[in-house]
């Protein structure tokens, strides 16, 4: 009996270091409009608690960010400022619970949220976790997600996000 309890709580603490991940690290990162084929690139870094609070402050280009301050949203790209209230606004509701969930390893969630089909594959050293959209995208949701972890460590790399009006926007972690 004391095995099986040795087990569960072990398991219990290792899906609980996944569901609790922090992040504090430089990414870049390559936004593609699928309709007109542009490609834009940039750089910064990324600080996550692994609950509520999420900041990518970039350094190309110099004085954009995006953050998640509890219910609030706070962007600041190419010079267009706006804050939101996740609440009050539902579309950035959804997209702020699904990156705090990818993010956080909650990826049932996310996948529920947006109506979409989770899969998880493990080759070649990486783990790859894609969350697909079953039929029509809900507002503001994500026509799929997906998310890239090496092994070894379980460490994030790679979080590609493609928003249903064609904007694909691939995250290196560093």
């Amino acid at each position: 009996m004391k095995h099986i309890t040795l087990i569960l709580i072990a398991m219990l603490f290792s899906v609980t270091a996944i569901a609790q991940k922090t992040f504090d690290t430089d990414f870049t990162q390559t936004k593609l409009m699928k309709i007109s084929g542009k490609t834009t690139d940039k750089a910064g870094h990324l600080t996550f608690d692994g609950n509520d609070q999420l900041s990518m402050i970039y350094t190309q280009p110099q004085g954009d960010y995006f953050k998640i301050e509890g219910n609030m949203v706070k962007i600041n790209m190419d010079g267009k400022k706006v804050e939101l209230d996740a609440e009050k606004v539902k579309m950035v509701g959804l997209q702020r619970s699904t990156l705090l969930n990818c993010l956080a390893g909650n990826w049932e969630q996310a996948a529920a949220d947006n109506n979409a089909e989770l899969t998880v594959k493990e080759e070649k050293g990486m783990k790859t976790v894609s969350i697909v959209a079953n039929g029509k995208v809900p507002k503001g949701g994500y026509k799929s997600v997906e998310l890239t972890y090496r092994l070894s460590d379980n460490a994030l790399v790679k979080m590609m996000l493609e928003e249903a009006i064609g904007i694909i926007n691939t995250y290196e972690i560093h």
